[in-house]
């Protein structure tokens, strides 16, 4: 009888492997990882799932999936993604990253020009929420630099591994990327507690990285040319300003999201040449951005119902358990699914949406605090996402290169990715010592 439960258990996990095989087969086959999309794979893994439980009618079964996916929390998250894209579109049209980039790289001296892309990164992706946005946002100042200074396969790799580096980091912290979003409402906390664990774990490797992206370029003469900026810069960067502040102090993300997008609008009118019906356009431009990323999400959150019901996670628990004997074993078992989730769909927010509800159930039977679950699964599919060389970013920034007339490859830039590389030390190091200490919460 204990057999046959076991197996109905396992068995009930089948749509994760599902998705696996198709996303990752197809990426290995055609060597295209985002051949597949990830919204298919896991609504053909879902249909799996209803059609392998044997234990309930298919009425009974849909019940279960549309619970899953209209929970509280998953409806929250996918209208603050659907906010969050409105958001960036609008501050994008009116120039907010542009605005960033020429502040932040006029203001820094000559010889720190490399530490500046990688500073001006990281802020421009915190603000944004996007890493790939901030990668497409400063590769062009970054191949300007490389054709002033030197084309050599060393120093182009450095270039484009500090704005990689810089672009993750933001990714991590921000409080509108769909990382931190997918996160916090999977593991049950709230932003802004996410932010200040998050933050104190990943701050040692900023630091680091800087002082190594100082060190590799002292002997280059940098140069670049970079537009200077103007007091409408500064203006256009108030939205992301605006939203930092306010998250920071702790406000409701839907407000902050909303008030954000209407100053966005405002400045526009004023400053710009934003019209009614182009900023009606780009709020429906960026809500269409996040559509897929909402539907992989309702998917996921009742295929998860489903195994849940079926027993799934308990096996996964109990298996854990063999292995984990402490609430430190407990968050490496959280980095190391975060981070296999992430190897395998080279998507971190398909990581978190993924694993979450599994790091949730560890996170509940042994105690490790949410604000430290959160922030693990975000820092490791975060540092796996910025390293592996079929990730999106590291494809993107090298295709950005070739089509400038360089010759780079992601192998090339990967021994330069040192504030990913950081990332695995810190934040284990961050486990090991239970850094940093955290004040129990009341309910």
């Amino acid at each position: 009888m204990q057999t046959k439960s076991t197996f109905r258990q396992a068995l009930s996990l089948l749509p994760f492997i599902i998705f696996l095989i198709l996303f990752l087969g197809t990426g290995v086959v055609t060597g295209d990882f985002y051949a597949m999309p990830a919204t298919v794979a896991f609504l053909i893994a879902a249909i799996v799932g209803l059609i392998i439980d044997r234990t309930h009618n298919f009425e009974k079964k849909l019940t279960i999936f549309f619970n899953g996916a209209s929970d509280h929390n998953i409806l929250y998250m996918c209208f603050i993604f659907i906010l969050a894209g409105a958001f960036s579109s609008v501050t994008g049209a009116i120039g907010g990253a542009e605005s960033f980039v020429k502040i932040g790289l006029n203001i820094l001296p000559t010889n720190l020009l490399i530490f500046g892309l990688f500073l001006t990164s990281a802020i421009v992706s915190i603000s944004m929420g996007t890493s790939v946005g901030t990668i497409g946002a400063l590769t062009p100042i970054g191949l300007s630099l490389i054709n002033t200074t030197s084309t050599s396969t060393p120093f182009i790799a450095i270039v484009l591994a500090a704005i990689v580096g810089g672009a993750m980091f933001g990714d991590n912290l921000s409080f509108i990327s769909d990382t931190t979003i997918a996160a916090t409402k999977t593991q049950g906390c709230s932003m802004r507690d996410k932010f200040k664990v998050n933050f104190f774990i990943v701050l040692p490797a900023f630091i680091v990285s800087s002082f190594v992206l100082i060190m590799l370029t002292t002997n280059y003469e940098l140069s670049v040319h970079v537009e200077s900026f103007t007091y409408t810069d500064f203006i256009n960067v108030l939205p992301y300003i605006a939203v930092l502040v306010l998250a920071i102090s702790g406000m409701n993300v839907f407000i902050i999201l909303v008030l954000g997008t209407l100053l966005s609008g405002i400045i526009g009118f004023l400053y710009g040449d934003l019209t009614f019906l182009s900023y009606i356009s780009n709020i429906h431009f960026g809500i269409g951005g996040m559509l897929d990323l909402v539907l992989l999400t309702l998917i996921v959150s009742g295929t998860v119902e489903l195994i849940k019901v079926n027993g799934g996670l308990d096996l996964i628990i109990r298996t854990i358990k063999q292995f984990v004997k402490s609430e430190k074993g407990a968050q490496f078992g959280i980095a190391a699914i975060a981070s296999a989730v992430d190897i395998c769909t080279a998507n971190n927010t398909v990581a978190i949406v993924v694993s979450g509800p599994v790091a949730k159930e560890i996170s509940d039977e042994f105690g490790v605090d949410p604000r430290k679950s959160a922030s693990l699964l975000d820092i490791f599919s975060c540092a796996w996402q910025g390293i592996i060389p079929y990730g999106f970013q590291l494809l993107f920034i090298t295709s950005l290169a070739k089509d400038a007339g360089l010759s780079i490859s992601p192998f090339d830039i990967i021994p330069y990715l040192t504030y990913s590389q950081l990332l695995f030390v810190f934040g284990s190091i961050a486990i090991l010592i239970g850094f940093p200490k955290l004040r129990k919460q009341l309910s």
